[in-house]
């Protein structure tokens, strides 16, 4: 919802979410290499990128075997990103109706 109260039109709506959305986090979050092999910087800025939170779940849940309740903080944070995110949308939405 978000890239679409930026965008204009469709078609770039879908080149903001894969090229600067999509692609940055499926690479930073620990998808494809791990956060422990990347520049400090790049793992600060990681925190931000709810994949990040999202697969330690999954990867809990799945490989290891663990519940939910061992991941407060990841789905806190998850939770907090999408309240902010939605947040955004609805402020951007507004400033475009009104």
């Amino acid at each position: 919802m978000f890239v679409s109260t930026i965008s204009k039109t469709q078609q770039q709506a879908m080149m903001i979410a894969i090229f600067v959305i999509m692609m940055p986090m499926i690479y930073l979050s620990g998808f494809v290499f791990p956060i422990e092999n990347m520049p400090k910087i790049i793992q600060y800025f990681s925190y931000l990128i709810p994949l990040r939170y999202f697969l330690t779940i999954i990867r809990g849940a799945i490989l290891k075997g663990t519940g939910f309740h061992d991941y407060y903080f990841q789905m806190s944070m998850l939770l907090f990103i999408g309240v902010g995110i939605l947040s955004l949308s609805s402020l951007g939405f507004k400033k475009k109706i009104g």
